[in-house]
């Protein structure tokens, strides 16, 4: 007996939701479908995947087993694009922020030229204010920005939303005297983080000072191990070696919203890449 697609990509809906109805509805399969394609997973490899309980996690073995399954999965998509598609020419403009393109896209962005080796990708990092200009002028086929809120772009493919941080050294309290300005890591004007930020911190009376700024994630991140000042960034963005800061002088921060902006021509190049992007960040 072996398994196929479906059981591969239904246990990482469930190890990555922590949930058989959340698995089901990601996959577009009813809940018991899912069910028994675990169990028929766990029958196959003879041992149990999930700790079933008041909590659904992975055991050792299912952790073990998922990085397997996320390479069977990907192998399994690039496959189908790769012959579903190989025809296909021409460019794409596309234009995202530098920090996304750090943490998410790298791999993404090469997998793709790799199952499509006649589009030739033009890509551009830039701030999200800039890219939306820039966009407007026709400068990109698409782009991936930042928002405050879906309803910034109606036309836009809202890809996910999360919670802005405060981060720092976690210890940087510790040593700080409240009675300073809060030193700041951002980057340049204009940026959405730095303005939440910078909001966030005058309408609570707070003093702040800009000590670091820079376009580039990498550049911000050393600037704040180095203890220099905090920064702010969504959960998904923040380094192991840096944490969520908790302390009574900082204000909440809402959360962030990220859309994919598309010009609407019948372009069959552009119209694989977005679907590309779109499958891989929602994944």
């Amino acid at each position: 007996m072996s398994f196929d697609a479906l059981t591969v990509n239904c246990f990482i809906a469930v190890a990555d939701t922590q949930s058989f109805t959340k698995a089901s509805q990601r996959i577009n399969r009813t809940q018991s479908a899912v069910s028994q394609q675990i169990s028929k997973l766990e029958t196959i490899i003879g041992r149990p995947l999930f700790v079933r309980g008041k909590n659904l996690y992975l055991t050792p073995d299912g952790e073990i087993f998922y990085p397997y399954a996320t390479q069977i999965s990907t192998l399994y998509r690039q496959a189908l694009d790769r012959f579903k598609e190989p025809e296909l020419e021409g460019q794409v403009r596309f234009g995202l922020p530098e920090d996304f393109a750090t943490i998410f896209l790298t791999d993404v962005l090469v997998d793709f030229a790799h199952i499509h080796p006649g589009i030739l990708l033009n890509i551009e990092c830039d701030l999200t204010l800039n890219l939306f200009e820039r966009f407007r002028k026709n400068e990109f086929d698409m782009v991936l920005i930042k928002m405050s809120k879906p309803e910034d772009f109606p036309n836009g493919v809202d890809v996910w939303s999360e919670k802005l941080e405060w981060v720092g050294n976690k210890n940087f309290f510790a040593s700080f005297d409240v009675q300073r300005p809060l030193p700041l890591v951002l980057s340049p004007q204009p940026c959405l983080y730095r303005a939440r930020a910078i909001s966030g911190l005058e309408d609570n009376l707070i003093k702040w000072q800009l000590v670091f700024s820079s376009t580039s994630y990498n550049s911000k991140i050393a600037a704040v191990k180095a203890g220099l000042g905090v920064t702010v960034l969504p959960q998904s963005m923040i380094p192991k070696q840096l944490s969520i800061l908790d302390s009574k002088i900082l204000p909440p921060l809402s959360d962030t919203h990220v859309s994919l902006l598309k010009h609407n021509k019948n372009n069959p190049a552009v119209a694989s890449f977005e679907d590309f992007i779109l499958k891989k960040l929602q994944h």
